[in-house]
């Protein structure tokens, strides 16, 4: 049975050839595409041929990778529709298991996570969660997947909400604020993530190819607000967009550092200090 979230309702078939149509335009090999929008290339496949169904959270970044509204990718849905989030992981066990997977590499750890502390958070045994996973990297894998795709399907709804590109830009700022417990929990595995690319391992690599498109995001929204004359003329978007992102890692970090109610005083300081550079680097005068 497929384990992916799909989208319930999109046209398989029409919504496979838009994809290979953007495959075609980025003039890369279908493996290669694969890897900058951080699929495994076997489902990127399976979706092509119809077997498979794509995710919302999928399609999202397909769509940033080829600069297309994800509307046009499913025949005219609108992007609330398409980053919509839905069930996910054929729900049931097999989403309880990597939810659980997340919360507890954010209290404790990527490498102090055992499949037996796993087990005894979904009130089941290391068999049983070797049924649905067969070792324990395909289930950190997994994990950092689906904290992955959730991610990219809050930002793809996030930006939907937004009037122009400096709107974009703030809604990316609220959406990095780490105030809430899920958006704490988020940066944690996140920074805890930093370490394996280091390393280069197999998650690491993963991270940091995501981590790629998500300044490739930020760069294209400074590039529409540039030509929304939003933001000042002759902006470079890579280089504004390494500079913001490099700032929400290092504040952000701060932000985790902290508990109780300074914590929400970090925040508050995060997002002021990330406002106050947007203001006055990018912004249009």
């Amino acid at each position: 049975m497929e384990t992916d979230d799909a989208l319930d309702g999109a046209p398989t078939a029409d919504t496979a050839a838009r994809v290979r149509e953007v495959i075609a335009a980025a003039g890369v090999s279908q493996r290669e595409f694969a890897r900058r929008v951080v699929m495994d290339p076997s489902k990127l496949s399976r979706s092509l041929s119809g077997t498979r169904r794509f995710t919302a959270a999928e399609l999202a970044r397909i769509a940033d990778e080829g600069r297309v509204d994800v509307g046009r990718l499913l025949g005219g849905r609108t992007r609330e529709q398409a980053a919509a989030p839905t069930a996910g992981l054929e729900g049931g066990r097999p989403l309880q298991i990597v939810r659980e997977t997340v919360r507890l590499i954010a209290e404790h750890g990527f490498h102090a996570v055992r499949v037996a502390d796993i087990a005894r958070a979904c009130a089941t045994s290391s068999a049983a969660i070797h049924y649905h996973f067969p070792g324990r990297a395909e289930l950190l894998e997994a994990a950092v997947r689906w904290c992955m795709d959730e991610d990219t399907a809050r930002r793809a709804a996030r930006l939907a909400e937004a009037d122009d590109a400096a709107a974009e830009l703030h809604q990316l700022i609220a959406l990095q604020t780490p105030r809430t417990a899920q958006q704490r929990r988020q940066w944690a595995v996140w920074l805890d993530l930093w370490a394996e690319a280091a390393r280069s391992t197999a998650v690491g690599r993963l991270h940091s190819e995501y981590y790629r498109q998500w300044r490739e995001t930020v760069a294209d929204v400074v590039r529409r607000g540039v030509e929304q004359d939003v933001f000042r003329a002759g902006s470079d978007p890579r280089a504004a967009a390494l500079t913001l992102t490099a700032l929400i890692d290092g504040l952000a970090t701060h932000v985790l550092s902290v508990s109780g109610p300074a914590s929400a005083a970090a925040a508050d300081a995060m997002h002021a200090a990330l406002t106050t550079h947007v203001t006055h680097t990018i912004l249009a005068p």
